[in-house]
């Protein structure tokens, strides 16, 4: 897929049953957070499609498809603008066809998920707020087995502040981070020790867990 393509979402939007919006691909590998709201446990999406296609309630787990009717994307979450609480016009994303096809393919086989291609820190981690309770970077409440954060000398009770330079706040910042990094790769990780202490140390990522597990750091 390249930007400027036109593409169209189909789905049930507001229970208008085979309703098709159409529109452009805006973006192509947008890591995208979703927060953590009512039902849904929220979660990140890595190389996500943007789409001007309206994504309304009812499209998601739809079909984005090109104008030859080739499925290039599930339609799975819109934009919310914070000055009006609502859905931002024009800003939709979608899953890409060959993430679905990877993760399908080994549920057909296999039952779970195997392999997920996402980078992992092995922790389970909680929001740390600083003293007038905001969020000040993700807390480490206990390590996986094995956990890639581990070999590495991060501890339960360390407080996860930057990867490869970048400031951490949150468990979707962190989890937004992660998503643009590979199992295998090297990354700096900074945390503030029960101590205090500052430091640095280079995790090489593991691969995520296709089972879910909750609080886990990589989504």
């Amino acid at each position: 897929l390249a930007v400027g393509d036109v593409v169209l979402a189909i789905g049930n939007p507001l229970a208008y049953s085979s309703s098709v919006t159409n529109g452009i691909i805006s973006a192509t590998n947008r890591t995208v957070v979703e927060p953590h709201h009512g039902r849904s446990p929220g979660g990140t999406i890595v190389h996500a499609l943007q789409t001007s296609a309206p994504i309304n309630p009812g499209n998601s787990g739809g079909a984005l498809v090109d104008l030859g009717g080739k499925v290039v994307g599930i339609p799975t979450l819109a934009a919310v603008d914070p000055q009006i609480g609502g859905v931002a016009p024009g800003i939709g994303f979608a899953i890409p066809a060959n993430t679905v096809t990877a993760i399908a393919n080994q549920l057909i086989a296999h039952g779970h998920v195997v392999n997920s291609h996402r980078a992992d820190l092995g922790i389970y981690a909680f929001q740390a707020t600083n003293a007038s309770g905001h969020p000040a970077g993700v807390g480490v409440a206990k390590l996986t087995t094995p956990s890639p954060a581990g070999r590495a000398g991060i501890k339960p009770g360390d407080v996860v502040v930057a990867v490869n330079g970048t400031r951490v706040r949150t468990v979707g910042g962190l989890q937004k981070a992660l998503g643009r990094l590979h199992p295998g790769q090297h990354a700096r990780v900074t945390v503030v020790q029960p101590s205090g202490a500052k430091r640095t140390v280079t995790v090489t990522l593991g691969t995520l867990p296709g089972t879910p597990g909750t609080g886990r750091s990589g989504g």
